[in-house]
């Protein structure tokens, strides 16, 4: 019962996402700073095939964001994601709302929710 709550919170959440990055892309047309593109890079706590589609498929549905590679993980590190933030103001922002999508993603693919994450660089938990 839990997974299907937390299903139906995961698209609301993706939906809003998609509403907000579409009208951050639209007002943004108008101003003189059109973005700030940069590249992150963010360990996963996704492990199976289905979490790791579905949390890239998850960003690149998302305005603003694409997934530009995936980098398998071995016995003792786990597979990163390569992200395309278009309008993020700095790599931590950008690196909190990822977390905060697998994070999400992870409570509805396994019914509770993940441990933090233990591999990121610049001060994250």
């Amino acid at each position: 019962m839990m997974r299907l709550i937390h299903g139906i919170s995961y698209v609301g959440f993706i939906v809003r996402a998609i509403i907000t990055g579409s009208a951050t892309v639209v007002a943004r047309l108008f101003c003189s700073d059109y973005a700030q593109p940069m590249i992150v890079e963010l360990p996963m706590r996704c492990a199976t095939d289905l979490e790791v589609t579905l949390f890239a498929s998850s960003i690149t549905i998302t305005p603003g964001t694409l997934v530009t590679a995936i980098a398998a993980g071995t016995a003792t590190t786990p597979p990163v994601i390569f992200v395309h933030a278009l309008f993020e103001e700095s790599e931590e922002s950008a690196l909190d709302g990822l977390i905060d999508m697998e994070s999400r993603l992870l409570s509805m693919t396994r019914g509770r929710a993940p441990g933090p994450h233990t591999d990121l660089q610049g001060g994250h938990p």
